[in-house]
């Protein structure tokens, strides 16, 4: 009996250490920092309509403005058949937004001097000595020599050449196992992938054009191969444990089971359905091999622990006194890196992020100096220096069919902005 006791007293130590540990975050009300409450309504009359009429099953919205956490909504429901309603400390499948983390852990690297974005990414892994473009030749698809090495700075800007085995080599990619972003079903380690990747015709040369693939991918098996850690072991230590981001995980542990939001998908005629079991539907972030670390696509988490590793982001590297990046290295990666070739010119691109250069070329509200990205599952985040802003769009959808919220979320969240934020009053 008193075995059970002491063992039971150990267990609620260790979850009332957890609980400590997760910070929350500074609140304020929406007037106080420059938003209007009641045109913060018009956001959650928009998103409420839409899980009203069944074209998305759950969702929860989170602005913040000069570090205070000004509107935090849920909505609809985490499980629709289990009648489970989306909560705030809900985890989400936040597939490409993985990618900010990924970068993020490399500028670390790059801090410590242990990286240069000039580095070929041969230096560090070997089977990239000797890359090869898909052509069209007479005979049909021919390989030619990349012109140059792909560099540690092409990976994070995607001007690699490299997409996710769509482009003239499909057949190929298809057979080696590698079409496609979804990598949490993978039995192998991401270094052993991406040396099987490495012997794959490319899509285009090194720096020649943007391209969406397995960059990021491959930038966390370097993470690996310049730190001697799993890029699981790495974000954890160097990233999420320092941010005090308690529910952002590779693979998720078995007790937070309950708490992973169910996916979605859009029917053709209307409504939305279940996702399958596996794959890019519900996945396998709990009971998968868990094997392979996704720094593309492979991370889960909540929206207040993403606002915390945005806030850092938006601060300039530190929060609540850790800082993890300096702010000339948050500068490098909110830069533009790549002229016009990211959306024509319409946007920039930087090291992991769209930046906004020009707001009637971006054709959207938003400020000069904005970035952000978005997520297979129809999330979407958008960091604002300028009007010291967060705002995060939370949920399980794909594919999201015709509907278009993720694009009007930004502009809902950009109407409410009715003041300058109090760091920025005259």
């Amino acid at each position: 009996m008193r075995i059970r006791r002491t063992v039971l007293v150990a267990l609620l130590a260790c979850l009332v250490a957890t609980h400590a540990l997760a910070q929350t975050l500074p609140a304020a009300a929406p007037d106080t920092v420059g938003l209007s409450a009641a045109r913060l309504e018009r956001l959650k009359a928009a998103v409420q309509a839409h899980v009203g009429r069944g074209d998305i099953g759950g969702v929860i919205t989170l602005v913040m403005r000069d570090g205070k956490l000004a509107h935090v909504e849920t909505y609809g429901k985490a499980d629709i058949e289990k009648n489970v309603p989306m909560r705030k400390d809900t985890i989400f499948r936040i597939a490409s937004m993985s990618k900010a983390i990924t970068s993020v852990a490399a500028v670390v690297l790059l801090e410590e001097g242990k990286l240069q974005l000039s580095d070929p990414v041969a230096k560090h892994l070997p089977a990239f000595r000797r890359t090869m473009v898909a052509a069209a030749g007479a005979g049909g698809l021919v390989a030619v020599p990349a012109k140059r090495a792909i560099t540690i700075r092409d990976l994070l800007t995607h001007t690699a050449g490299i997409s996710y085995g769509t482009g003239l080599a499909a057949d190929r990619w298809k057979a080696a196992g590698l079409q496609g972003w979804y990598l949490s079903d993978k039995k192998e380690p991401i270094g052993a992938l991406v040396d099987r990747l490495a012997a794959l015709p490319f899509d285009a040369q090194p720096g020649e054009q943007w391209i969406y693939g397995y960059n990021t991918d491959i930038l966390g098996a370097v993470v690996e191969k310049v730190s001697r850690m799993t890029l699981d072991a790495f974000v954890r230590t160097r990233i999420f444990e320092p941010l005090k981001m308690v529910d952002a995980h590779f693979f998720l542990p078995v007790e937070k089971r309950d708490r992973l939001a169910t996916v979605y998908s859009a029917k053709p005629g209307g409504g939305i359905v279940r996702a399958p079991e596996g794959g890019m539907g519900q996945g396998d972030f709990v009971d998968g091999p868990r094997a392979c670390f996704s720094g593309g696509a492979g991370l889960v988490s909540t929206a207040q622990d993403y606002a915390r590793f945005l806030q850092m982001l938006l601060n300039g590297g530190e929060l609540d006194g850790v800082r993890l990046l300096g702010p000339k290295s948050v500068e490098l990666m909110t830069a533009n890196h790549v002229g016009g070739l990211y959306q024509n010119g319409s946007f920039g691109f930087g090291l992991g992020f769209e930046i906004v250069e020009h707001v009637g070329r971006a054709g959207r509200l938003g400020s000069p100096g904005a970035y952000g990205w978005g997520s297979a599952y129809y999330s979407v985040y958008q960091v604002d220096p300028q009007e010291r802003l967060v705002a995060i769009f939370l949920t399980q959808l794909i594919p999201a069919g015709s509907l278009d919220l993720r694009d009007r979320f930004r502009a809902l969240v950009y109407q409410a902005i009715v003041g300058p934020a109090p760091s920025r009053a005259p």
